[in-house]
């Protein structure tokens, strides 16, 4: 038996009751049935998947059992034979059906498992006229094996083909069952709905081909070949609104996009040719217009509202994705929808794309996770058969592009994209398990690509018999199109009106951009953005960001309170009897417990503050503890985030080992959280590198490319201590090529009030832009890196900090440093009694602070030595930078060298010893007299 049927599902007869009662008694004893059973059930148990659970046991109150079963008839035993291969032929077509599906609009078919043939179960063509049990479908009176067969070749092997066996979860699993069995996968379709997916099919390729026509060759990425996704996107939309979503992100790449963003969002057709037609202001440095995002409010036929957000992307395809979920949660998050309802995400996919991208992996571990999940993502796969020029046989080594989403417990529906009645019944067959289960759903939408890559590539030089397929293949709407005048549910001249219709429109559209050659508006920064800029960083004025002394021991106290009853661990009394003196001036205020003023006063001023990472909670340093886990029960108790009963949430999570994913979702998240602090932790600062791309193609160019800003932070834990060439450089030296037009903030504080009023500057001043911080390691128990409660309580982050012990007089030369070396220097300095050197701290490395640094140095004589001192080796850290920014000379005053180590390949070296060796020299020669 190929796989047992649940126990619930057995039909209740008469053979099967006295088979099951016969099958107890094997169990408990083998010797106890008759030899034929016994042979019968050994063979049974010997092909089970998994056991037949035992049925309920008999009640109490029966009657004596009744005597032992007499060896059954040769009847009976044929027909639970019967039965039996009856059962797995059912299982087979639930488990293998999508295999004989027929999903290819070219028409290919692939072999069909012979799993699915009757013969297969020793079945004749007499036994097709054999009875079937009542209720072996649900739903459905089927009779005899033959009509059984044919329902379930219609369900599972028409042009839908499902692949759910694989869910663990029997209820879901049930659940699909009926709702496709039930149906034979088919939703009849009144008239309205079916000349609506006609109009959508019409426009859609109506714009292709205009476009195609009026730029010869121009870069479109044409949807030609899949069309439906515009009919498919638009009854999701519907499908959605009526299940209460109001709010939709939408994430896709560039094919198919402009079709999209006029039939889908309702960008002016207009503004598209003007694109086209490159009408730009000679400083654009904008994306491409197969890159731009919109947003559009979207009335659904029957007057519901949908507020749509289609994401900005880069050609990085599935990097998009998280950047569209930490959006949705955003919004989620906004309206209080903690159900996660009334917000989705729709992510079109490639499938190459979608089976070569690990960043998709990531994507899809996030969804079922509290700190990311959204209620359910709808992904739509564009299967064009072909990524580029390679061939899935070349791209991947799985049957379908979309097999690593089985790794969720959601069903995947693949679907020929040129019958769009099937895929308008998946549409909402999707939408309702992902409203019933709050999970993922993947839909395959098998297609083509009419042209290459793009409109200038000549794609039958790679796939020669593909595009000959193609060639010969009429666009779906006129199929379409006949079809339905053929059923009597448009007329000819109706459906040739809507094409008409909209030719019209779009020559009306090319026709005013052309006469009126204006620039198309940039997409403003409105709703939740009113109030925020970007630009350069001196036309937005500072603001002071201490907090009066009072209101900082409220916090500290409130951060070393638990619940009565709560179970503190015994090695963390000593951590919080330490705040506790933090609050009564007893003590000075460590790193963490400075960045926990800054949280605490923020949350209690009425700002969300959302913060991820590998380890974050504790801290991978064992230093912030801003969860507390019981002693005796493990449950975890949040002090921040119960300080006030009014106060705004503060939320902190482990995240995944995931940088690229995560990073990516807390930026969308930023992108809908402007009035709040989204920070995202490295759990090592070198860690940042696997995440590079979000970082270059969304953090760094975002402003510049799409006019979107961000206020997302960057803890990126940094520093050279002897652990290795992984453990030491958050790769500054990187973040200083992106920055340019003040587009990021990139800071090394080095003190802990520094680092309090910069992370308060952040959310306080109206300037939002990504800002990049490289946090300790060894300076959080430091016993030098510390700040009175005073420090806290008046003032600002100081991008530059003089050097108050120094005497001008007597200064010979001026270092110049960030971070932790400070430290290292200056307890060299002040061991040896050195005078002739000063040490300025250079706070903020970008945007750089011109002024700042100058009225730091104003006080030494002209031409005094000026040397910036880095521990990475010289082609790494700041001084490439700081070296092309001044060249030889710093402000036309002071000449300008650097002391660092030698340049290297590797960011550090694995041994502490050699580390230390290397350090002290480094020191000794930033000290030495010139």
């Amino acid at each position: 038996m190929a796989r047992a049927r649940d126990a619930q599902q057995w039909p209740e007869t008469p053979n099967l009751l006295y088979i099951e009662e016969l099958y107890t008694t094997y169990q408990k004893d083998p010797t106890a049935v008759p030899p034929e059973w016994r042979q019968y059930f050994d063979a049974l148990e010997h092909d089970l998947a998994r056991p037949v659970p035992a049925p309920p046991p008999r009640p109490a109150a029966q009657p004596a059992p009744r005597p032992a079963a007499a060896a059954p008839s040769p009847a009976a035993m044929e027909a639970a034979g019967f039965q039996e291969r009856v059962d797995e032929l059912v299982e087979a077509y639930r488990e293998l059906g999508h295999l004989a599906a027929q999903l290819d609009p070219l028409g290919s078919r692939r072999p069909e498992p012979a799993e699915l043939d009757p013969a297969y179960y020793g079945f004749t063509e007499a036994d097709l006229a054999r009875p079937v049990p009542e209720g072996i479908v649900p739903g459905v009176q089927l009779r005899t094996l033959g009509e059984l067969v044919a329902h379930l070749r219609e369900t599972y092997c028409r042009t839908i083909g499902v692949e759910f066996m694989h869910i663990d979860d029997s209820a879901a699993r049930n659940w699909l069952i009926e709702r496709m069995e039930s149906t034979a996968n088919r939703t009849p379709l009144d008239a309205e709905t079916r000349k609506r997916i006609l109009a959508r099919l019409t426009e859609a390729a109506v714009f292709e081909e205009f476009v195609q026509k009026k730029y010869l060759g121009a870069k479109t990425f044409s949807l030609e070949g899949s069309e439906t996704l515009i009919p498919l996107i638009d009854l999701a939309i519907e499908h959605a609104a009526e299940r209460g979503v109001v709010e939709i992100v939408m994430a896709m790449a560039h094919r198919g996009r402009l079709n999209v963003l006029a039939n889908i969002f309702k960008k002016p057709a207009r503004d598209i040719f003007l694109e086209f037609e490159e009408v730009f202001p000679e400083d654009y440095r904008g994306d491409v217009k197969y890159h731009l995002g919109y947003s559009s409010d979207h009335t659904t036929r029957t007057g519901k509202p949908v507020h749509l957000s289609l994401c900005f992307n880069p050609s990085h395809l599935e990097y998009i994705n998280t950047v569209a979920l930490g959006r949705t949660r955003a919004k989620q998050d906004r309206f209080g929808d903690a159900a996660r309802t009334r917000g989705m995400a729709l992510i079109v996919h490639g499938d190459a794309a979608f089976a070569g991208e690990g960043i998709v992996q990531e994507t899809l571990n996030l969804s079922r996770l509290p700190a990311y999940e959204v209620g359910g993502t709808l992904h739509v796969i564009v299967n064009n058969q072909v990524g580029f020029t390679t061939s899935p046989e070349e791209g991947r080594s799985t049957l379908y592009a979309t097999d690593v989403a089985k790794m969720l417990q959601v069903p995947i529906f693949h679907v020929n994209g040129e019958d769009p009645e099937a895929v308008a019944h998946v549409v909402a067959l999707a939408l309702e398990f992902r409203k019933t289960f709050h999970r993922d759903v993947v839909i395959d939408l098998y297609a083509f690509r009419r042209r290459g890559h793009n409109e200038a590539d000549e794609p039958s030089f790679t796939q020669p018999l593909m595009y000959k397929a193609i060639a010969r293949h009429e666009p779906l709407y006129k199929r379409y199109r006949a079809q339905l005048v053929q059923e009597g549910v448009i007329r000819e001249a109706e459906a040739e009106a809507i094409a008409r219709a909209y030719r019209e429109h779009l020559e009306a559209e090319l026709e005013a951009a052309k006469r009126e050659p204006t620039p198309p508006k940039p997409v403003g920064l409105g709703g939740i953005w009113n109030g925020y800029v970007g630009g350069l960083e001196k036309d937005v004025p500072d603001v002071d960001t201490g907090v009066k002394k009072r209101r900082l021991v409220e916090v500290l106290e409130g951060i070393t309170r638990v619940p009565q009853g709560f179970h503190l661990h015994p090695k963390l009394k000593r951590f919080m009897k330490q705040r506790e003196e933090m609050a009564q001036e007893k003590r000075p205020v460590d790193w963490a417990t400075a960045e926990a003023l800054a949280f605490g006063t923020l949350v209690t001023e009425g700002y969300r503050v959302r913060m991820s990472g590998q380890d974050s909670r504790r801290g991978t340093f064992s230093q912030r503890h801003a969860a507390l886990y019981d002693y005796e029960t493990g449950e975890p108790y949040i002090p921040l985030a119960n300080l006030a009963p009014d106060q705004a949430p503060f939320e902190i999570y482990n995240s995944p080992l995931s940088e690229a994913g995560v990073l990516g979702f807390e930026y969308g998240y930023s992108l809908d959280t402007p009035d709040g602090l989204v920070l995202w932790e490295a759990q090592f600062g070198d860690f940042v590198n696997v995440a590079q791309v979000i970082i270059d193609q969304f953090i760094a160019s975002a402003e510049a490319k799409w006019n979107r800003l961000s206020g997302l932070v960057m803890l990126l834990p940094h520093g050279l201590e002897g652990q290795g060439p992984e453990h030491s450089s958050a790769r500054l030296e990187r973040f200083l090529m992106l920055a340019a037009a003040d587009n990021i903030q990139v800071t090394y504080p080095t003190t802990p009030a520094q680092y309090f009023h910069l992370l308060r500057r952040q959310v306080l001043r109206p300037w939002r832009k990504p800002l990049v911080v490289l946090t300790p390691k060894s300076l959080l128990r430091h016993p030098e890196a510390t700040s009175p409660l005073e420090a806290f309580t008046q003032g600002r982050f100081r991008r530059v900090i003089p050097d108050a012990a120094a005497n001008p007089e007597k200064v010979k030369k001026i270092l110049l440093v960030s971070g932790k070396l400070y430290y290292e220097l200056e307890a060299k300095r002040r061991a040896e009694g050195i005078e002739h050197v000063a040490i300025v701290r250079l706070e903020q490395l970008y945007p750089f602070p011109e002024a700042e640094l100058e009225a730091a140095l104003a006080p030494y004589k002209d031409g005094t030595p000026v040397v910036w001192v880095q521990e990475e080796p010289v082609n790494m850290g700041a001084w490439p930078y700081l070296r092309m920014r001044f060249c030889q000379e710093i402000l036309g005053r002071f000449p300008l060298s650097g002391v660092s180590r030698p340049e290297s390949a590797s960011p550090a070296t694995g041994s502490s010893r050699i580390h230390k060796l290397e350090q002290e020299r480094l020191l000794t020669e930033a000290l030495k007299a010139e």
